[in-house]
């Protein structure tokens, strides 16, 4: 390989680290290219995976500032799946593969800048998609959102039903009682005469 093919290698791959949200190494001794050709089909949307020369990964992680995510392992056929969309998804996808065929083995990575062990990837592949977590969270908000509101009310409806509860007094003592009330009670003592 000629050294501005090489130069243009290494400025892909650097491009990549720093533009894909996660990466994820992997070697594929073993697998055939068909198989390959399904992993690929099954990431798409959410990952490239890139088979890499492990001298060209080296510097071109050293330029991304991510060397240490891959130190001592970049020995073997390596491929290397960038993240783009869903890490979770893509996690899946590379675990889901890995299980059923177990030539391909989970390396390590990155994600956000900070390595990965392979542990780490399955713990992420582990968790639930963007969607799911997004439709927890609306539906946890709206639940607050329909509490508040319940709290809120509850003053408004309590007022009204102590106001209804006065209409209904006075309604059930009739206008005299109202009449009663409303005047004010005094006293009469006869014009002219003591109190004995």
């Amino acid at each position: 390989m000629a050294n501005a093919q090489k130069d243009a290698a290494i400025a892909e791959l650097t491009e990549k680290f720093r533009s894909s949200g996660a990466a994820v190494l992997t070697e594929y001794r073993g697998l055939t290219v068909d198989q390959l050709a399904k992993l690929r089909k099954n990431l798409r949307g959410n990952a490239t995976y890139s088979v890499v020369k492990n001298t060209l990964t080296a510097r071109a992680a050293k330029e991304a500032g991510v060397e240490s995510a891959f130190e001592g392992q970049l020995v073997g056929p390596n491929a290397i799946a960038f993240v783009e969309g869903d890490p979770v998804e893509a996690a899946k996808g590379l675990r889901d593969f890995a299980k059923e065929h177990p030539l391909l083995v989970i390396k390590g990575g990155i994600f956000d800048g900070n390595p990965l062990s392979p542990e780490q990837i399955n713990q992420l592949a582990q968790l639930e998609s963007r969607e799911v977590l997004l439709g927890k969270l609306a539906g946890a908000m709206k639940a607050q959102l329909t509490q508040a509101a319940q709290l809120f009310n509850a003053p408004l409806s309590q007022t009204a039903r102590v106001v209804d509860a006065l209409r209904q007094k006075v309604e059930e003592q009739g206008p005299q009682a109202s009449a009663d009330e409303a005047a004010p009670a005094t006293e009469s003592t006869p014009e002219g005469g003591d109190e004995a």
